[in-house]
């Protein structure tokens, strides 16, 4: 892993002094999963499952805070599986899914999740006629529940087509009292007000956590980053990692450690369990 200043440095040694009382919140898509083309393929890390058990022991909780609907997310991670693992050494497992709207957790193993928001079955009728306007009616349109996700990533132009797209769709979202979430090559609308960053919060006060740990790699992890900023500036021990691709590096200016891709995350996730258990020993 690379840290980007000494001050890192000093971020990750008070962490590991406070390893028991931390939560480690982690993104899903290219921070435990690859990026894919196809999302519905994007398969936990196989080494994910094992890292985060043995993690679990060490820390207050482990959780999986994604824009994906929950029940996806378990079901591509595998969750249910790692969450009861993680229950059997006396731990928790909670994932937030679709930032933060849908809950579960390893002990209340069921989604908990609100309703669609008021203005999204209109949006989801006038998308169709906007996306043949720009040129972008071949777009994959996901359809979650209480979001909609527009990818380019499978047009013969992906970035010039999510130019031409944000602009519109943000203004389209705005009619319908809702809010756009950008990613790469992909615009999310989803209803106001509901983001990782609260999700981070929900868990800092729902455990009463002494330290905060959050690893994503994508524009929709810069409100949980925000979160643990403030979360510092309060003097609690925290710490900021960024999963770097060839595709996606927007969060390197903002964090403290700098890991390629999943696999990177999980060797800091591993060296952060060895660390803590031999401040323990």
């Amino acid at each position: 892993m690379d840290f980007t200043s000494i001050e890192g440095e000093q971020h990750w040694a008070a962490l590991v002094r406070a390893a028991a009382e931390t939560v480690v919140g982690l993104d899903f898509d290219g921070t435990l999963s690859p990026i894919v083309d196809d999302p519905t393929e994007a398969h936990i890390h196989p080494d994910a499952g094992p890292v985060l058990v043995d993690l679990a022991a060490q820390v207050r909780a482990v959780a999986v805070i994604t824009g994906r609907p929950a029940r996806q997310a378990l079901d591509l991670g595998g969750l249910e599986e790692v969450g009861q693992a993680v229950g059997e050494a006396g731990k928790d497992l909670y994932l937030f899914g679709q930032y933060g709207n849908e809950r579960w957790s390893s002990t209340n193993r069921r989604v908990v999740s609100p309703r669609p928001p008021a203005g999204l079955a209109s949006f989801e009728r006038e998308l169709p006629r906007t996306l043949r306007r720009l040129d972008a009616e071949e777009a994959w349109v996901e359809h979650k529940g209480l979001a909609v996700a527009v990818h380019t990533r499978r047009l013969a132009e992906p970035d010039a087509a999510f130019e031409r797209l944000l602009p519109e769709l943000r203004d389209l979202a705005g009619r319908h009292d809702l809010v756009v979430e950008p990613g790469k090559a992909v615009v999310e609308v989803r209803s106001p007000g509901v983001h990782k960053g609260r999700a981070v919060h929900t868990l800092v006060e729902e455990l009463d956590a002494g330290g905060f740990l959050f690893a994503g790699d994508d524009l929709g992890d810069v409100e949980a980053f925000e979160a643990v900023g403030e979360l510092r500036r309060g003097g609690m021990p925290t710490l900021l990692v960024c999963s770097t691709s060839e595709e996606q590096n927007a969060l390197v200016p903002l964090a403290d450690v700098v890991v390629p891709g999943p696999e990177g995350v999980l060797a800091l996730l591993a060296q952060l369990t060895a660390d803590a258990a031999a401040l323990r020993a």
